[in-house]
């Protein structure tokens, strides 16, 4: 099939399921700020949420009505409303980046960060750590209790990882030798 002229990623899905993806997704990354998804639902994404950041920033009843409509969630409407379009008031667009970040180990597709421009990890880390030292000495026994778990699950997931991996190399270079048997 090909893909000039094509106006709109299909993503092998009918319409119903396409537009419930990105609906999902345009939900996500009001919610959080930023997501973790391919690079082709990134970009496809990325032309949704302009559109709907913009229609934010005009605030209006008719505006607030159609964003709600857009992202299915009166919560996260009034969210983008609220906290996310007034930051971009002064900007005539481009409020999203997508930051490649490599390729999926399963699959090999290629992987990215859509996230907004004014996006700040190094906060949203110093919050989490914030958090954690706010604690009570009860809730740091239990948390020692709790590490020790994790940490245990923590070595049994990377054997399993390791393992997958191994499974998953052998299968490609099975494939590839029949491939190349052919």
């Amino acid at each position: 099939m090909s893909s000039h002229r094509r106006l709109v990623k299909h993503f092998s899905r009918k319409s119903g399921p396409r537009k419930a993806l990105i609906r999902g997704l345009m939900h996500s990354l009001v919610e959080h700020g930023r997501i973790k998804t391919t690079v082709a639902r990134a970009k496809e994404l990325r032309r949704h949420i302009e559109r709907v950041v913009t229609l934010g920033r005009k605030g209006d009843l008719n505006s607030t009505r159609l964003v709600i409509a857009r992202l299915a969630s009166q919560e996260m409407g009034l969210e983008l409303i609220k906290n996310i379009a007034p930051r971009f008031k002064d900007r005539p667009g481009g409020y999203t980046r997508v930051i490649k970040i490599g390729r999926r180990p399963g699959d090999t597709a290629e992987m990215a960060f859509l996230e907004f421009v004014d996006y700040d990890w190094k906060a949203k880390a110093g919050a989490s750590t914030e958090a954690k030292a706010g604690k009570s000495a009860a809730a740091k026994k239990d948390d020692k209790a709790t590490a020790k778990v994790a940490s245990k699950a923590k070595k049994i997931k990377a054997v399993l990882a390791a393992k997958s991996e191994k499974v998953v190399r052998k299968m490609r270079n099975k494939s590839r030798a029949d491939m190349h048997a052919r």
